[in-house]
């Protein structure tokens, strides 16, 4: 099963420099990006979502595997999603995580003689990285090179400019992911002061959409987390929100269509304001402390803003706001074109850089 891509033929093709490659393993969705080939300045663009389900083949009595979209919709009873903590845990979900990437390198024809840079997230779990090493280095990608850089400021480089311009700025980057909210200053891409938190996650505004469903529904409906999902990512917009419909079927027969008002709307308000008071209140007072004039020289410049949340139509722009209410402060927030691509795009921006083109 091939991924969701930009490219109809994603074959890979031989050339004297190696392939660059960005890829981000993420805990919802995985993204390579890559040349298309190796006279085109087009790129491909594999997303799909970080899940495998197993089965065994009815003739030959083999083990097979699907992932992403295909796997969720064939298999939603044992489709395993290996890193919703973010990192491969443990020995089992590093093997899963392994089958995933070989399984999805593999149906992309994704080239081997290859520079690659992988994004990693901010997180105290050295196990956890060490696993995401492993199944990245492990696999038949990176014969050239294989290097790991920051998730936060993969994702920034594409918000900061056409190249890799923010590796020689001071800045600050806020990442909104799935399982965290990681902000960091980078001072020449030296990393300083990396701040990490799972108490603010895209994760969490899924659960409190699936809690307020059944409160503005007065119990009547309950949706599941992947229902929440698509329900911000389809319907979230922060400032011009539209009340949708949808229908769910009775036990029994029939059916009952409910009007959605709420519900997303005050998940991202949550969201907003606990994003606000992470970065203002945790983050920054940290970053002041250690490096005082990497913080006045930072808060001058532009804010990067990167990662699934701030796809959300309005949010970064409404984040940059009530920063600026919180700080007492004007700042101004960048965003990439494409935030839940920047960490891959900027890890290939990186990769060809240490190829030599």
């Amino acid at each position: 099963m091939a991924a969701e891509s930009e490219s109809a033929d994603d074959d890979s093709f031989e050339s004297s420099n190696p392939t660059p490659i960005g890829v981000k393993l993420g805990s919802t969705r995985t993204v390579l990006r890559y040349p298309e080939d190796a006279d085109s300045d087009e790129l491909t663009t594999v997303r799909t979502l970080t899940c495998l389900a197993l089965y065994e083949d009815a003739i030959t009595g083999e083990e097979k595997a699907l992932f992403g979209e295909q796997a969720a919709a064939e298999y939603p009873d044992r489709v395993q999603y290996m890193l919703r903590s973010g990192l491969p845990e443990d020995d089992e979900r590093a093997e899963l995580a392994g089958r995933f990437f070989r399984e999805l390198l593999a149906a992309n024809g994704v080239p081997s003689d290859s520079a690659v840079v992988y994004a990693i997230p901010t997180m105290d779990n050295d196990a956890g990285l060490e696993n995401l090493t492993e199944v990245i280095e492990s696999s038949d990608i990176g014969a050239h090179t294989m290097r790991a850089y920051p998730e936060s400021l993969c994702g920034a480089i594409p918000a900061m400019g056409a190249g890799v311009e923010a590796v020689d700025d001071v800045f600050i980057s806020v990442n909104m992911g799935s399982t965290n909210l990681e902000a960091c200053a980078y001072r020449r891409g030296d990393q300083l002061v990396p701040f990490s938190t799972g108490s603010v996650t895209g994760n969490d505004v899924d659960r409190r959409i699936v809690a307020n469903v059944e409160e503005e529904t007065q119990g009547r409906v309950h949706v599941d987390l992947t229902t929440a999902r698509e329900y911000k990512e389809e319907h979230g917009n922060v400032g011009n929100f539209e009340p949708f419909s949808d229908v769910i079927q009775q036990p029994g027969g029939g059916s009952h269509e409910f009007t959605i008002e709420d519900s997303v709307v005050d998940a991202l308000d949550w969201y907003l304001d606990a994003a606000v008071d992470e970065v203002a209140n945790e983050f920054l007072p940290e970053l002041a402390n250690d490096y005082m004039k990497v913080y006045q020289l930072s808060l001058n410049n532009d804010i990067a803003v990167t990662g699934g949340m701030a796809c959300i139509p309005g949010l970064a722009e409404e984040f940059e706001r009530r920063l600026c209410e919180e700080l007492d402060r004007d700042v101004n927030v960048v965003v990439p074109d494409e935030p839940d691509l920047a960490a891959a795009e900027g890890a290939r921006r990186i990769a060809e850089k240490l190829a030599g083109q």
